[in-house]
């Protein structure tokens, strides 16, 4: 069972004792992502990460690096839309030591100008690669051109432009309204103690900052049918409407949807398209979810010759589990592998700590894997024809290609033709 413990400034410090391992995972979250980035500080959650690693006032860029790797430990972060999370893990006996470099980080940074200067190349390198890497850059274009002007739709990493005009003056600002003690969750399991974990925690709870509010206004999805030109040997493709925010009571549903639908080597996209009719190697959906809203999309990546008869397939199997639903059979199945999936990844301290984490920053509280269990085992046949009914509507459907220049297709004719 997990505890809960609030420092004097409201930092919020969960932890889950597990006596029968060795090992124990650390995250330290900030409630802040790309889509809380005022006009002009696009991909500054993200340059900030990087930041961290830069050097404080005790340690080195080398000595960071090298402080859990020398007791075989991981020190590592990752940013989000929504969040950012710094994140150790480590035998039992070096917790302290876990503490200590991330408490350093976040506390002693130094920013200098020179490191500032140096990162936004290794920052514009990186958005270059990911721009040269199709299969995951589709992704990001869908989410632009879904979400239009919203701050959601803008990618992670920034563009080129936004990182060249990063200051220190501005990375300091944000990190002075957003990485406010309210924004700030510890999550620790493993084998720890939990008053021990509390009282090793205690300098979080001396810093204050104020957050600045920013209006976060919930986006509008846009539907659009584009194909983008770009110069790849695949055509790459996403076909999605608009999901459901984390908190909806048809979550669970549309988890043994996606199961089904695109979610493993079983799945009816991946039996149909590579399986049956060998048109793609990858193949899959998947529903990202935010605070207020969400995308339920298909990938795949397949010839150019090929792509029209992707699409048109994918869209007959939505269509088919939408119009004709699942059997009783599917549904247990479906149940079990997403219960044994759930139950599988506890077992490792890195997953029960950001269960911890994440749940606690986005709802304010810990979902349990018990209560998923339960909510997942009161779906039912009627309710998978129902979501899929809300969801997948002729007119909200979006569809993108990347790939051969010059594709040209009637995406209009294809989706009314089903």
């Amino acid at each position: 069972m997990y505890r809960k413990h609030v420092l004097p400034n409201g930092v919020r410090v969960l932890t889950e004792e597990i006596d029968y391992v060795r090992s124990v995972a650390i995250g330290l979250w900030v409630g802040t992502g790309s889509r809380n980035e005022p006009e002009g500080y696009e991909g500054i959650s993200h340059f900030i990460e990087h930041m961290f690693f830069k050097g404080t006032k005790n340690r080195t860029a080398r000595q960071l690096a090298e402080s859990l790797e020398a007791v075989g430990g991981q020190l590592n972060a990752f940013t989000t839309k929504e969040f950012t999370c710094y994140f150790a893990k480590v035998l039992d006996e070096d917790i302290s030591l876990a503490i200590d470099v991330l408490s350093d980080m976040f506390f002693n940074s130094r920013f200098e100008g020179k490191e500032i200067e140096k990162e936004k190349n290794v920052v514009i390198e990186e958005i270059k690669m990911y721009q040269d890497t199709p299969d995951e850059l589709i992704h990001d274009l869908f989410s632009q051109y879904v979400w239009n002007d919203h701050p959601l739709g803008k990618p992670i990493l920034g563009i080129k432009d936004t990182i060249d005009g990063l200051t220190r003056e501005k990375v300091m600002d944000y990190l002075d309204t957003r990485y406010t003690p309210d924004q700030v969750v510890i999550a620790v399991a493993g084998k720890i103690n939990h008053e021990d974990i509390v009282r090793q925690l205690s300098v979080f709870g001396d810093f204050k900052r104020e957050r600045k509010e920013l209006r976060v206004e919930k986006p509008q999805g846009s539907i659009f049918r584009n194909a983008v030109g770009k110069d790849t040997e695949q055509m790459h493709l996403i076909v999605g409407v608009p999901g459901l925010s984390q908190d909806d009571e048809d979550m669970y549903v549309l988890h043994i949807i996606n199961n089904i639908l695109g979610g493993g080597l079983s799945s009816r996209l991946f039996q149909e398209i590579r399986e049956q009719r060998g048109l793609a190697y990858s193949v899959y959906s998947y529903h990202s979810t935010y605070a207020d809203t969400g995308l339920f999309a298909v990938y795949a990546g397949t010839s150019p010759a090929k792509t029209e008869e992707v699409i048109k397939c994918t869209l007959e199997e939505i269509n088919t589990l939408k119009n004709k639903g699942i059997t009783e059979e599917e549904l247990i199945r479906t149940k079990a592998q997403i219960k044994g999936n759930l139950y599988l990844g506890l077992e490792s301290v890195s997953s029960r700590m950001s269960r911890l984490g994440k749940t606690e920053l986005s709802l304010g509280r810990v979902k349990t894997a018990e209560e998923s269990v339960e909510h997942l085992e009161k779906v039912t046949l009627p309710d998978i024809k129902r979501v899929m009914e809300r969801l997948w509507v002729k007119d909200k459907i979006s569809i993108l290609t990347l790939g051969q220049k010059g594709f040209n297709t009637n995406f209009e004719k294809i989706v009314s033709s089903i």
